[in-house]
């Protein structure tokens, strides 16, 4: 934020490398900048007091952080501990809470944040991509700022077996070929990184040795 006394508006003046910020020059001096849609508002000869200053920039820090946090956005879901981290971490300036508060208040009123569908949308596509326990699935969410609640409703439906048998399921082809000890030392030590329990990762194991390596081995030693 800047610290100008006022004046009046002498130019308006669009930046050379980036079309969508405005310089404002007060008394013939360049006082600060502003979004266009902010900066649409104002006219050569307007009069700016110190206040009228402070709230302009104050509407303009607010449209460039959402604009950011759009952005953020548009690669996949956030949570809104990540939002708040990203767009503080990145920022130039320090931006003031209210000035986050806003924001976030405005993202959630478009529909834009959501930590309880955050938390649904993370539990489904680790489990598409990289099933997890529920166990390690709790540990990333509350990481990312999500509240208990949210987190157990999310999981609430997770069948840890059957993602138990499908993390060990992508990861089997890798293991062919191998003795039955080396077999299951390798993919209980991967299920273990996945946060699957040493109960339901012998099961599948099992189920995974009897029915797809042991029978390729042997095919393999009739070959």
């Amino acid at each position: 934020m800047t610290d100008h006394a006022g004046g009046t508006i002498t130019a308006l003046v669009a930046q050379k490398r980036n079309k969508s910020r405005v310089n404002v020059f007060i008394d013939e001096t360049y006082a600060f900048s502003l979004s266009t849609i902010h900066a649409a508002r104002l006219h050569k000869g307007q009069q700016l007091g110190p206040g009228d200053i402070a709230q302009l920039e104050r509407a303009d820090a607010v449209e460039v952080a959402y604009e950011k946090a759009l952005n953020l956005l548009s690669y996949r879901p956030r949570s809104e501990w990540e939002v708040r981290h990203r767009l503080t971490r990145n920022a130039k300036r320090k931006l003031p809470p209210d000035v986050l508060d806003d924001v976030v208040a405005r993202l959630r009123r478009a529909g834009l944040l959501d930590d309880a569908e955050f938390a649904q949308y993370w539990v489904s596509n680790r489990q598409q991509f990289k099933p997890r326990s529920k166990r390690a699935l709790r540990y990333e969410l509350r990481g990312k700022g999500i509240q208990d609640a949210d987190i157990e409703s999310a999981l609430a439906a997770l069948d840890e077996d059957d993602a138990a048998m499908r993390a060990a399921q992508k990861r089997v082809s890798r293991l062919a070929g191998l003795d039955k000890q080396t077999f299951t030392k390798r993919l209980g030590d991967f299920l273990a990184r996945r946060g699957f329990d040493y109960e339901v990762s012998r099961e599948v194991i099992s189920r995974l040795w009897e029915s797809n390596v042991a029978g390729l081995n042997d095919d393999l030693d009739d070959a």
